[in-house]
């Protein structure tokens, strides 16, 4: 390995399964995980509460940098606080996805979330002796020098079934459209500030559309393993 801390680094499109996946993965290991989506989440939630216009690029830009945000990095159980309390399910609401594009595609916010992205990296590998880190941005932009990067995809319709038994309970077909605007919408609005469809050089692509979720685990360790070999 390149670096004497353990890095994952995993980027993939929404209903990817890259968190529940990067979070098994990170236990398994026995290291720290770190959310960066999460973090746009908190900004966008804190902007809500605070009254700061999404569409005022500067402002937002100044929440980023003035945002009271801690990151639990523990991967049974990764609480994300802002001002001390706990957001969890705050920033996973319908009011927070349908605007959490503004922020994630805030070219002034980017650089200043990626930074504290890359510091958390570091610190949490220091204490655990690795991290799994997941997002978008994050094999390229955020950790281009992790020791594995992955890109972790499947086909759209996997994500919408996935992303829809996550929020409704169930993949039956109107559920699946009611969830086709966050899953698709988003991912196209995003990927004007991040490429994170296609793998770049020295990233594995890992394919889950035909793997259930313990497979899928196995896949991303199995990369982490030829990793360690080869090194």
């Amino acid at each position: 390995m390149s670096s004497e801390h353990l890095v994952v680094a995993i980027d993939g499109p929404s209903g990817s399964g890259k968190s529940s996946v990067s979070k098994a993965v990170a236990r398994e290991l026995g290291v720290g995980y770190l959310d960066t989506g999460a973090m746009y989440r908190a900004l966008t939630w804190w902007c809500l509460e605070e009254g700061v216009d999404l569409d005022d690029r500067a402002a937002v830009a100044q929440a980023a940098r003035d945002l009271p945000l801690e990151m639990g990095t523990d991967p049974a159980q990764p609480a994300v606080r802002v001002s001390g309390r706990e957001i969890n399910d705050d920033i996973r609401t319908t009011r927070v996805s349908e605007v959490v594009s503004k922020v994630a595609t805030n070219t002034d916010v980017r650089p200043v979330l990626q930074q504290l992205q890359r510091d958390l990296i570091s610190q949490v590998a220091r204490e655990t002796g690795g991290v799994v880190a997941e997002g978008r941005d994050i094999t390229t932009v955020v950790a281009p020098d992790a020791d594995v990067r992955i890109l972790l995809t499947a086909s759209e319709e996997a994500r919408l079934r996935r992303r829809s038994k996550e929020l409704h309970g169930h993949a039956e077909d109107h559920a699946v459209e009611a969830t086709r605007d966050q899953v698709v919408r988003r991912d196209r609005d995003d990927s004007t500030v991040s490429d994170f469809t296609e793998a770049a050089e020295g990233v594995t692509l890992v394919d889950t559309s035909d793997l259930d979720f313990q497979q899928s685990v196995q896949a991303v360790i199995d990369v982490v393993e030829r990793a360690r070999q080869q090194a």
